[in-house]
């Protein structure tokens, strides 16, 4: 027998619609804000997006991250990226990366420098190279960031189409596109740097949502098959809702302790990836029951086409 965390469940889930719709809206109408404060360059945009300084070069000796972080927070660069190197032919080697200051744009990298510099004093730090990434790049990789997030969108609506029909379709590329702007909404209110790994995570959490909405479908596509009446058709919704709930809960259960371990253990450098992730999973699985489904049953109310009687 399939494992059940928890018993036979008759939740309204449907009943809840408007509720969940209201709930929604709110998620959306910050995610958009967040979206035209962010394509405005008002916002806590990383490095790749904003421009920047990027510093290559390695210690003489044994260098510890976090004494490297404090000395350039110290000296006004509190976000500065740092990533040590691996595998390189110098050993100790580190590429430190600064948001572009228009008070410091041309001595930017100087001021890393001389942070280093005096930071340890007793280790020499040799500078390979130093690189501007001008405003120019950034509004390029945005465009790239924002054709990603369409095409993603467009390949959910096709797929969907193929494996149920349109409506199905359209109702799970809206409850995706709800479950991105949701969370980057949420990253933007609490000032969470938008990075490349931020929207990577954010196309992650999108393929998850998918798979979630996905099962639910599957099991309202076989439920639907047992009704013939119009009157069956919100019970069968939410009959099949309910009865992938066990599973939806352990699967994202699942998923939420491994990300949780990664946010509280995976250091700095990972620690806005997996809270994207985290709110993900939750807003994900959230939309999974109260927001495609009802879009699907909403449309069909609206305009019949599987029960027109």
């Amino acid at each position: 027998m399939p494992i059940r965390i928890i018993g036979d469940t008759h939740v309204d889930f449907i009943g809840k619609r408007k509720i969940a719709f209201l709930i929604s809206a709110i998620l959306v109408a910050m995610g958009l804000v967040a979206m035209v404060m962010l394509s405005m360059g008002k916002g806590n945009l990383g490095i790749p997006f904003m421009g920047g300084t990027m510093l290559e070069g390695y210690f003489e000796q044994p260098a510890d991250v976090s004494a490297l972080r404090r000395a350039l927070s110290s000296s006004g660069f509190a976000d500065a990226e740092i990533q040590q190197l691996q595998g390189r032919a110098q050993a100790n080697s580190f590429l430190v990366r600064v948001k572009a200051d228009p008070a410091l744009s041309k001595q930017a990298g100087q001021t890393v420098l001389e942070a280093i510099k005096k930071a340890f004093p007793g280790n020499t730090f040799h500078m390979d190279s130093i690189h501007e990434v001008g405003p120019a790049v950034g509004k390029t990789l945005q465009s790239q960031a924002r054709w990603a997030v369409l095409v993603s969108l467009l390949g959910i609506l096709v797929y969907i189409t193929v494996r149920f029909d349109f409506r199905f379709g359209v109702a799970a590329t809206i409850a995706t596109f709800h479950d991105i702007l949701a969370v980057l909404g949420i990253l933007y209110i609490f000032n969470v740097e938008i990075t490349i790994l931020v929207i990577t995570a954010l196309l992650t959490l999108a393929g998850y949502s998918l798979t979630d909405t996905v099962i639910v479908y599957d099991r309202i596509r076989e439920n639907l098959k047992k009704f013939h009446k119009k009157a069956d058709f919100i019970p069968a919704i939410n009959t099949s809702i309910n009865e992938v709930l066990s599973r939806t809960i352990l699967t994202s259960s699942t998923v939420l302790a491994v990300v949780i371990a990664l946010y509280l253990f995976g250091g700095p450098v990972l620690r806005d990836f997996s809270m994207c992730l985290i709110l993900g999973v939750v807003v994900g699985t959230y939309s999974s029951w109260l927001v495609a489904s009802p879009i699907y049953v909403e449309w069909e109310s609206r305009s019949p086409k599987r029960f027109k009687s």
